[in-house]
């Protein structure tokens, strides 16, 4: 991973540590309350009750809810975050890369894929999520910085809205009952395994895969592939109130040298987490995530490698 000192913005949650502690290692942060290391996953227990998260998460505040890039970490002395905020600006002395001309194109509201709400620190902060199928017909995939932050810890309050569409929960709000990430993500934030999992609880008696539907999930399958990526973009120029799509080949990230691949695509921070589908529309195998880009790089956005590590955090979630 180099170090060139570019600024970039963030789609959604964290930052990465500074170059000299990467440069040392991983550097394991103590695992919070609630929290079971095991392997190369890390849980954490959510404790909320679903009538007091249906009571918190009015349609005002969800509307409010501030796209995830807003979280201070540590990224920035590393010079890239996630999605770009309005005005950040680049280091001067980093490499300007051609403008990529992809709009991203609204959607009707898919039951499948939803935003992700929830806090940190105190303050209110709104994702993207897709269901996926699992032994638990339960399992939501999302952004790691959608769940966790090096300087916040946990998301708390955290909830699923499938095919959320301007304030409306057509399916219900799913109240998280655990959050799984790598151990990369959580001990240092580690933007190449900015993936993770939540598990929701019933809702009325039924699953979550029940109720709407789940995608199939895909691990170490082939770099460079096509994608159809999907999230509710919440920074100028979107509101975060209806869902939004692009499409692209997948290329490597020759800017920050990172493991994760670039699609052509101009959403912003909101759509973090929301997810990638190996082919055309919303109907193929998910391989990714909304994760970040660069404020040298415009219109393209990262998505992680859906590597072994990643695919943990799956496993030990889809059994809870």
């Amino acid at each position: 991973m180099n170090s060139r000192g570019l600024k970039a913005g963030i789609i959604a949650a964290s930052a990465l540590m500074a170059s000299a502690l990467m440069a040392a290692g991983p550097v394991r942060a103590a695992p919070s309350a609630g929290t079971v290391v095991a392997g190369t996953t890390v849980s954490h227990a959510q404790n909320e009750s679903q009538a007091a998260l249906d009571a918190y998460w009015t349609s005002d505040r969800m509307k409010s809810a501030r796209p995830a890039n807003t979280i201070n970490s540590g990224w920035a002395a590393e010079g890239r975050s996630i999605l770009p905020k309005a005005g950040q600006e680049s280091v001067a002395k980093a490499p300007k890369e051609p403008v990529v001309e992809q709009r991203a194109t609204a959607q009707a509201p898919v039951s499948r894929i939803g935003k992700v709400f929830f806090t940190m620190n105190g303050q209110n902060y709104v994702c993207s999520g897709n269901s996926v199928q699992s032994g638990n017909q339960s399992t939501v995939a999302t952004a790691g910085h959608c769940t966790h932050d090096l300087a916040s810890g946990w998301a708390t309050n955290f909830v699923f809205v499938p095919a959320y569409s301007n304030g409306a929960a057509p399916y219900g709000k799913w109240t998280a009952r655990s959050l799984h990430a790598a151990s990369e993500w959580v001990s240092r934030n580690d933007i190449n395994y900015d993936g993770a999992f939540a598990v929701v609880n019933t809702l009325n008696g039924r699953t979550l895969s029940a109720a709407v539907g789940a995608s199939s999930i895909g691990f170490n399958m082939a770099r460079n592939l096509t994608y159809s990526a999907y999230g509710y973009p919440a920074a100028s120029p979107f509101n975060g109130e209806r869902l939004f799509s692009c499409y692209g080949t997948a290329s490597a990230d020759r800017i920050g040298g990172t493991q994760s691949q670039g699609i052509p695509c101009d959403m912003t921070g909101g759509s973090s987490g929301g997810p990638w589908f190996v082919g055309s529309g919303a109907s193929g195998t998910q391989n990714s995530v909304n994760s970040f880009g660069y404020s040298t790089q415009k219109n393209v956005m990262y998505g992680p490698y859906f590597g072994s590590s990643i695919q943990s955090a799956y496993t030990a979630a889809s059994i809870r």
